[in-house]
């Protein structure tokens, strides 16, 4: 394989010498050929990156084979050598005259030769000033060596569609892939600037091979030759995070693979990455700081998007009482909720729940339509068979009302003239505007969200897609911090829990530090009201990431083990190794954890205006399934091999 003298993406800052022309040696992937004439041929020469260069073939009679009837043998998208004569693009005359005259004048040389420099530029603006510096100019073939021959029974159009079993083909065809790819290596390179320029923290790798531990999801084991004995992948590098910090590793931070065995979704994968961060003498502001300074960067360096200098919080509470959501997405143009109960006639309330002194709650949904197209949709939308759960609801089914200034009390008699008169004082509302009522036990909340917070992103959705409101801005961000969760919750059937007997499971994990004094006093009369130090970062409705200040004393969080969570002896011993660390002087602290993908296919919906899911960012994702099905794993495991690991099938 013939030594290349320069990248295609190097080539306008080639100092043309002689004659305007100078050697060059490229590598890269043959186009589609266009043949003028037998003596004259174009054809386009391309990089990983779709950087392409054209070179110009003219027939040599003084050769019996030479470059120019090579070519005709090779076919698109084969890896070539090509030697040639780099030179400015020449402009071509009329057809069917002498080839050897065919290109007579340079066009201006101006962006051909000038710089063009990734450092300085914004990389959208530099990628258009390279492909404008590429067009003027061309290489003369003199040379040029099929790599490895593409094969003909590999069809390939631009229309062509490849499987996920043929993942290389889909790289090869959709660019989006390859640009997802050039995002999150872009953001990785803006993050690790910044935490390693002038920060304190040190980029650590932490070990895949762990042991199993009860921190709450459902682990991947990998079984060993020593019988009975197996490792388990980690969920996260909490716990050696946690280590690092009582070791004086005072600020840490990594990209972690983690591993959970757990139902998956669109957003979910069985492997992925998070941005990992841990601070010693720090507490949850110092960690929130940290980040909002990574973010901002990322945004700004990716986007070219200012998001503000500190990002809004509220409480867990707050956004549940007003978003009926844990992670609420601000974009959307419906009122947070009001309670209203106080205000309702009996018999209203009767007619929407079941339930004896429910909490009532209402929202606006301020709908771009008349009264009668306002029903038209809402009885679409409540008779589609995909808000069915919606209405399956123990505790009332929701009540909507439409604002009809034609109506008695606008339509909204069942609700009273006093209740009318003021919701009107308070609302600016329009024709075709819904209120909608759901009713809810007058109890603590918990979950990820609420009927009412369901009902708001499908109704917004909906009218989104039949166009009475407007869609979001893909360039319009708007994060919060969520904090204060509940530091314990019911346990939930669907995931393992922490291996306790006493009903209750933490919210995030059992590492987490109580908020306040008063909080660690619940601990002891009602651990369902203490509240925990922790916080998450959303941004459009989505988690980005979670963190929290942990329990730095080992006694605490061994009473956190033993009598809130009521683990067994066995459950506690598999925590020894931490409990030993937090015991040897470690340190108050705090940390989070990002989710790379998410983060990246967040800034990939941006550039496209069009939603990304985690696979879209991931080199190699699994299906719905958790199956690779390119590599065709997992795999199934022979006697042979079960034999080797002490294991055998049941039926």
């Amino acid at each position: 394989m013939p030594q290349k003298t320069n990248r295609i993406d190097g080539l306008p800052q080639v100092n043309l010498l002689s004659g305007g022309e100078e050697k060059v040696v490229i590598h890269g992937y043959l186009g589609a050929r266009h043949d003028l004439s037998k003596n004259l041929s174009f054809v386009p020469v391309m990089d990983n990156k779709r950087h392409q260069i054209q070179i110009v073939s003219l027939h040599n009679s003084e050769k019996p084979r030479g470059a120019h009837e090579n070519l005709r043998y090779i076919r698109p998208n084969t890896p070539v050598a090509v030697r040639g004569l780099l030179r400015p693009r020449m402009v071509a005359k009329a057809k069917n005259k002498d080839p050897g005259n065919q290109a007579e004048r340079p066009e201006k040389q101006n962006e051909s030769q000038g710089e063009v420099n990734a450092e300085n530029a914004n990389p959208e603006n530099w990628a258009e000033s390279l492909a404008k510096a590429l067009k003027g100019l061309e290489i003369v073939l003199q040379d040029i060596q099929s790599l490895n021959d593409f094969p003909s029974d590999i069809v390939m159009t631009p229309d062509t569609k490849f499987p996920p079993e043929q993942r290389h083909l889909q790289f090869i065809m959709e660019g989006n892939l390859v640009q997802a790819l050039e995002t999150r290596n872009s953001v990785a390179r803006i993050i690790r600037g910044m935490l390693n320029k002038g920060s304190g923290f040190l980029e650590v790798e932490t070990p895949l091979l762990f042991k199993s531990t009860s921190e709450g999801a459902r682990e991947f084991i990998v079984p060993t030759r020593k019988k009975n004995m197996a490792y388990a992948l980690p969920q996260s590098p909490q716990q050696f995070k946690q280590i690092l910090m009582a070791s004086r590793i005072n600020n840490y931070y990594q990209f972690a693979k983690c591993f959970r065995d757990e139902d998956l979704r669109a957003d979910r994968q069985p492997e992925f990455t998070q941005l990992d961060i841990e601070m010693s003498f720090a507490n949850g502001d110092n960690v929130i700081d940290a980040v909002e300074k990574v973010i901002l960067q990322v945004w700004r360096l990716s986007l070219g998007t200012k998001l503000p200098s500190t990002f809004p919080r509220i409480t867990y509470d707050q956004a549940m009482s007003m978003y009926g959501s844990d992670k609420p997405d601000l974009r959307i143009p419906i009122s947070p909720f009001a309670r209203i109960d106080v205000l309702l006639p009996a018999d209203l309330i009767s007619k929407i729940t079941p339930l004896k002194d429910p909490l009532v709650e209402a929202m606006i949904v301020p709908l771009d339509a008349s009264p009668d197209e306002a029903r038209a949709f809402i009885t679409s939308f409540l008779d589609s068979t995909e808000n069915k759960h919606l209405l399956d609801n123990p505790d009332g089914g929701p009540g909507i009302f439409i604002y009809d200034s034609s109506k008695p009390l606008q339509g909204f008699s069942a609700f009273g003239f006093e209740a009318v008169e003021q919701i009107e004082n308070g609302l600016d509302l329009q024709d075709g505007c819904l209120i909608v009522l759901q009713a809810r036990k007058k109890a603590p909340l918990s979950g990820g969200s609420t009927p009412l917070g369901n009902l708001r992103t499908s109704i917004h959705s909906a009218a989104v897609d039949q166009g009475y409101l407007s869609p979001v801005d893909w360039k319009d961000f708007r994060p919060l911090w969520v904090t204060d969760f509940p530091l314990f919750k019911p346990p939930d059937s669907t995931e393992p829990g922490q291996g306790g007997n006493a009903g209750l499971a933490s919210t995030h994990h059992p590492f987490t530090s109580p908020k306040t004094p008063e909080d660690v006093d619940l601990l002891l009369k009602d651990p369902t009201k203490a509240i925990g130090d922790h916080y998450d970062l959303v941004i459009n409705g989505e988690e980005i990431g979670g963190g929290s200040r942990r329990i730095h004393h080992a006694a605490m969080q061994e009473f956190v083990f033993r009598d809130i969570l009521k683990m067994n002896e066995e459950r506690i011993a598999e925590f020894s190794h931490l409990l030993e660390a937090l015991r040897a002087g470690c340190p108050p602290h705090a940390g989070i954890a990002l989710g790379f993908e998410r983060l990246v296919a967040m800034i990939r919906s941006s550039k496209d205006k069009k939603k990304r899911s985690l696979r879209d960012v991931i080199a190699f994702p699994k299906s719905g399934k958790g199956e690779d099905l390119m590599m065709k794993s997992p795999g199934p495991m022979s006697e042979e091999v079960l034999k080797t690991y002490h294991l055998k099938l049941r039926e």
